[in-house]
């Protein structure tokens, strides 16, 4: 049984519970938070509180949860294109359609599955046994460089260099309308959708800091072709940004409601380069992974 307490702060008012506990904690799902309501195992300030029960500002919660029963991880001999590795971290170019790491309904076929054919035992634990060696994370539809820790004193050492924003990704993406700016800043915070929380979206309230950095490379009256710099790494900060400004990603099944120009499955947005850190020798070390084949395919249909 795992125990969980915090103090709500001071812009948390009138706010239903179970919406609370989800935006402290993104990892645990809405609806498994109202089972534990259900089942008692959520008290507000030392009594047990009912789903309807609505937090006030230095109200005090707590929460129980099972331990979760692990499914087996395997790993699978599927092939990845390795772009980098040492005895401390590899870097790969994950394909489009691949998920990171184990999930419901997503239990094999992974790149984490792959890793633990490949890697054997060397890979970091921090993480736990469902996400060994993955410190970040790309989307599932989207392509390109993921770097992933051997051990916890590289993952460590990543990690940190993540929280201070210090490691270099550098994106592509096609986007729908052509923006006028040569380049420019988005800086709107990022949080989970008041209405779906599948989504997320701009939350001025709720979410936490998120800034994209954009530079053009090509633009049509129809689509620009963008890279994007990543000062932070929130879950699906430039889908989320270029949205917002009116320019979602052609082909994004979530935050765009434009039909893509030809078939493609999912958002055209690869993860080019990532820079960082080693962690043992200190060297800066930046990685390019190519643009994947349908995304230049897509580039010379809308760009003839």
């Amino acid at each position: 049984m795992n125990d969980y307490h915090f103090q709500c702060t001071e812009d948390i008012i009138d706010t239903r519970i179970d919406r609370c506990i989800a935006d402290a904690y993104e990892e645990i799902s809405r609806s498994y938070i109202q089972k534990l309501i259900k089942d008692g195992l959520v008290s507000v300030n030392g009594k047990i509180c009912k789903a309807s029960y609505r937090v006030s500002p230095g109200d005090m919660v707590s929460f129980s949860a099972p331990d979760a029963v692990l499914p087996d991880i395997l790993p699978e001999d599927i092939p990845i294109e390795i772009l980098y590795e040492d005895n401390d971290v590899i870097v790969v170019n994950k394909p489009k359609g691949m998920v990171v790491h184990p999930a419901p309904g997503h239990y094999s076929g992974t790149l984490v599955n792959a890793l633990m054919y490949h890697c054997g035992k060397d890979l970091s634990g921090i993480n736990g046994v469902m996400r060994p060696g993955i410190v970040h994370r790309i989307d599932m539809d989207t392509t390109g460089t993921l770097l992933v820790c051997k051990n916890d004193r590289a993952h460590l050492a990543i990690a940190g260099q993540l929280k201070e924003h210090s490691i270099n990704r550098v994106y592509t993406a096609l986007a729908h309308g052509m923006i006028k700016d040569d380049e420019g800043r988005i800086d709107a915070p990022i949080g989970r959708d008041e209405k779906d929380r599948k989504r997320m979206s701009v939350n001025i309230k709720n979410g936490k800091e998120a800034i994209t950095n954009f530079r053009v490379l090509k633009r049509s009256d129809k689509f620009t072709l963008i890279e994007c710099r990543l000062e932070t790494g929130r879950t699906h900060q430039i889908r989320v940004h270029l949205s917002s400004i009116g320019h979602p990603i052609v082909g994004d099944e979530v935050y765009c409601r434009l039909k893509p120009p030809m078939s493609i499955k999912g958002q055209a947005l690869h993860a080019g380069t990532i820079g960082f850190i080693h962690p043992t020798t200190g060297e800066y070390i930046e990685i390019t992974a190519p643009l994947p084949e349908y995304f230049t395919e897509l580039l010379s249909h809308v760009f003839p």
